[in-house]
């Protein structure tokens, strides 16, 4: 299996506030972003793998009107963040006291991993995984 071209892939999500998202994935994450600027924040998920946070203002301002306003979707889930993590119980949980709302604890899903899902304060439903480790037969 060949990969994508890309050599660095960024996740970009809409946020009505900077400042108060970058906080919130600080206490997700247990760490700070790479960056914070205006404008911009961004968390290193893997190696070549990013992040990034952007103000609503900031993207209808660079797209204008060759897009909807993304303020007018606050409260509609707008993507998923799925992340295979370690001790994702852990995640979910700091999402929680972070601000997150709680949509399904965490379980184990027929697709082989066991999930938990919350909903950030912009309305982007995040989901910490774990491989389901199959018993020995």
């Amino acid at each position: 299996m060949t990969s994508i071209l890309a050599t660095k892939i960024h996740f970009i999500l809409y946020v009505k506030d900077q400042t108060r998202s970058t906080a919130f994935y600080s206490q997700v994450f247990a760490c700070s972003p790479s960056l914070n600027v205006p404008g911009m924040t961004e968390f290193i998920l893997l190696e070549n793998c990013v992040l990034g946070l952007m103000p609503e203002t900031g993207i209808k301002r660079l797209l204008g009107n060759h897009l909807p306003n993304p303020a007018q979707a606050t409260g509609v889930p707008r993507s998923e963040i799925y992340l295979r993590v370690n001790y994702p119980i852990d995640y979910h949980q700091r999402s929680i006291e972070a601000g997150a709302i709680e949509l399904s604890g965490l379980d184990d899903r027929d697709w082989g991993d066991r999930v938990a899902y919350s909903l950030d304060p912009d309305g982007h439903v995040l989901a910490f995984a774990e491989k389901i480790e199959s018993e020995p037969k």
